[in-house]
């Protein structure tokens, strides 16, 4: 990526859901900050965003020379004793890391979920993830948890924390 090239953070709309669904499948080929090792065919993701949208679960796009390079979003808990809280996911595209674009997706989505009404959020990281988890602080998540052995991907387990932020 060139230092000039502006990224956009904006809501995700129909028009995103491909570019949406490559930049899943990229992060989740690596096997290394999903639990999703590979993206869910094109047309659940496509029912997925079509979903969130509908249900006005907030969800945002980076866009990088005209392609969707990362995304965060979090989904509403269904039952109405769990839905002032929802789920955080997101990730970044490896060429566009370290470069602020994680933070700006994730404030723009905190900011939604308030306007929604969700008061808690809550996600799961690979206690690995130092990058993540700096980031997940430095935004005001805080740790809940410490899940042992939470994940096994290829032969090897990983923790995970359990991280959450509250809308005050």
């Amino acid at each position: 990526m060139s230092p000039d090239t502006e990224i956009r953070i904006e809501p995700i709309s129909a028009e995103h859901i491909e570019g949406f669904h490559k930049a899943l499948d990229t992060v989740a080929c690596e096997r290394e900050y999903l639990s999703l090792l590979e993206a869910f065919p094109l047309e659940e993701t496509r029912s997925f965003v079509l979903g969130m949208i509908e249900n006005g679960n907030p969800q945002f796009v980076a866009l990088g020379d005209g392609k969707v390079v990362g995304w965060c979003d979090i989904s509403r808990h269904g039952f109405p004793s769990h839905a002032h809280a929802g789920k955080l996911g997101m990730g970044i595209i490896p060429a566009y890391r370290g470069q602020g674009v994680g933070r700006r997706l994730i404030e723009a989505t905190l900011q939604a979920a308030r306007d929604v009404g969700i008061e808690r959020v809550e996600l799961s990281v690979y206690a690995d993830n130092g990058r993540a988890i700096a980031l997940y602080e430095k935004v005001g998540f805080v740790r809940e948890g410490l899940a042992r052995k939470s994940f096994r991907i290829d032969g090897r387990y990983k923790d995970a924390i359990h991280m959450a932020f509250f809308h005050e």
